[in-house]
């Protein structure tokens, strides 16, 4: 595996591609979605938007996009009133069936 780590990827076959994308799915970073996908347990993303989501992956893809499952969105509101002070901070919540989770809002990923 270490010769196609150290090749240019321009230069490799389609399936020393694929090979090269397996290994680094079950080594690298992406090891902790694979696994979590894997073994079903849950993840906490936390997004762009500041908000959180506690879910089950069920598929990824190197761009970090993610189709997840049993999906619980966590974030807080907070009102202000005209000068800019907080008055007041509530944490919502919300259930999702099924989601598709686009990876460019995706900022860091945890093993619950």
């Amino acid at each position: 595996m270490a010769e196609l780590i150290d090749r240019v990827r321009s230069e490799l076959t389609e399936v020393e591609l694929q090979q090269l994308e397996e290994f680094e799915f079950k080594h690298g970073p992406m090891s902790l979605i694979q696994n979590s996908m894997n073994e079903g347990s849950p993840v906490m993303i936390y997004c762009r938007n500041n908000h959180k989501l506690l879910a089950k992956v069920k598929a990824f893809d190197r761009h970090c996009n993610l189709i997840l499952e049993d999906v619980k969105e966590l974030w807080t509101e907070t009102l202000r009133n005209n000068k800019g002070k907080v008055i007041k901070s509530t944490s919502k919540e919300r259930f999702i069936a099924k989601l598709f989770l686009r990876g460019d809002s995706v900022i860091i990923v945890l093993r619950v």
